[in-house]
């Protein structure tokens, strides 16, 4: 909005300055300033609103051992709606809202913050688990085939079927190739394995990100950690002159998306003031399902899908440890026929605990080690995909 608006002071009343809204440079560290602000000003008024009025406290199981979940239990949940509306009104404020990228960023945060709330809504007000997982997933797959639909068929967005192909020169992966086998204009098709890898991202990375979300301060510090970088990912590819220095693909238009990144990064710092350890507050699925849709959405938006495998590893391995838990207890199980209610010996299983960062803690590491550990690993991780840009 405000970019509108001294877009109008500079051209129709020359007012001096007014012009640097023209700038994405600018308008990102705005952006970023603001959103820290929102969170810092708001925080306090929202976690105490949380817990006396709303009763919002967070239903942490004291049963399975784990470092501090006594105290855990009395702190308010649902700051996820803090971290929305901490990128929400930054990037209404400074984004050009007529660009389809943006457009497409807030309707995701939009969407995903919508079935997080109400799986924290029904686990707080209902006395139930939450939202089934089915209706996480279906909400997850409806996102997936709108927004891979969109990028298909709207006319404003460059180069829709291809993506960066890590590590590689001539790195460009025409998805149009996976159909290729249908013979001539098999082309018009390859929308459909397109749609369908975008849904199975964005199904893995909102359901990694939600299982990261186990500790304080983990699943806020290496999401700040990737928006980040997809700033950085963002802004070359938008930028002719370095896109061509780097010999990658120029996107147009897709660095507006360093506007919403920005303010991504600001939100995540800013609520990381309250939810380091002692966390005062949970993001809870609110937060967690909409930081993991919106980071799959925006890697895909800048042809940058097949980095997340190394950008998000955190995410990765933490999905993987539950996978690979799972299935071996299950194979256990029903090897030595173990009935209904009883545990696998702690012995038996891969992991002493799932998710990964679960493990260590039953190791007798301390929670602020883990999560300072898991944040490290993810600047690696950043800096190494950062470095893709050029080592082909």
């Amino acid at each position: 909005m405000l970019y509108y608006l001294f877009e109008w002071l500079d051209k129709t009343l020359d007012m001096p300055g007014a012009g640097v809204f023209q700038y994405i440079s600018f308008r990102s560290a705005a952006s970023m300033v603001t959103s820290l602000f929102i969170m810092l000003v708001l925080g306090k008024p929202f976690i105490k609103w949380m817990k006396n009025k709303m009763g919002m406290l967070d239903d942490v199981r004291t049963e399975l051992g784990l470092e501090g979940a006594t105290r855990k239990a009395n702190t308010p949940t649902m700051g996820g709606v803090l971290i929305l509306t901490a990128i929400i009104i930054p990037t209404l404020l400074f984004a050009k809202l007529d660009n389809i990228y943006v457009l497409l960023m807030l309707a995701t945060t939009l969407w995903m913050g919508a079935v997080g709330f109400l799986d924290d809504y029904l686990k707080k007000t209902r006395g139930k688990a939450g939202l089934p997982g089915k209706y996480k997933v279906l909400g997850q797959v409806i996102l997936g085939l709108a927004v891979g639909l969109v990028i298909c068929f709207h006319p404003d967005i460059t180069d829709p079927l291809k993506t960066t192909i890590p590590f590689v020169k001539n790195n460009e992966f025409d998805y149009s190739w996976l159909v290729s086998w249908m013979g001539e204009g098999a082309s018009r098709y390859a929308w459909i394995p397109y749609v369908l890898v975008v849904v199975f991202i964005i199904t893995a990375v909102s359901n990694a990100s939600n299982l990261t979300d186990g500790i304080d301060g983990i699943a806020t510090g290496v999401a700040a950690v990737n928006g980040g970088t997809l700033a950085i990912l963002a802004w070359v590819s938008g930028n002719v002159i370095m896109a061509s220095y780097l010999n990658i693909a120029y996107l147009p238009n897709v660095g507006e998306l360093a506007v919403f990144s920005t303010a991504f990064v600001g939100a995540t710092l800013g609520f990381l003031w309250y939810n380091s350890h002692p966390a005062e507050i949970f993001m809870g699925d609110t937060g967690s399902l909409a930081i993991g849709g919106i980071i799959a959405v925006f890697a895909i938006l800048i042809h940058k899908e097949l980095l997340l495998p190394l950008l998000c590893g955190i995410y990765l391995i933490e999905d993987l440890s539950v996978i690979i838990q799972t299935t071996a207890c299950k194979r256990y199980r029903r090897k030595h026929h173990l009935p209904k209610g009883v545990a696998v010996p702690v012995e038996k299983r891969p992991l002493r605990m799932a998710p990964l960062h679960h493990h260590y803690q039953k190791k007798g590491m301390a929670e602020e080690k883990v999560v300072q550990r898991f944040i490290i690993i993810a600047i690696l991780l950043a800096i190494i995909t950062v470095s893709t840009l050029k080592l082909r």
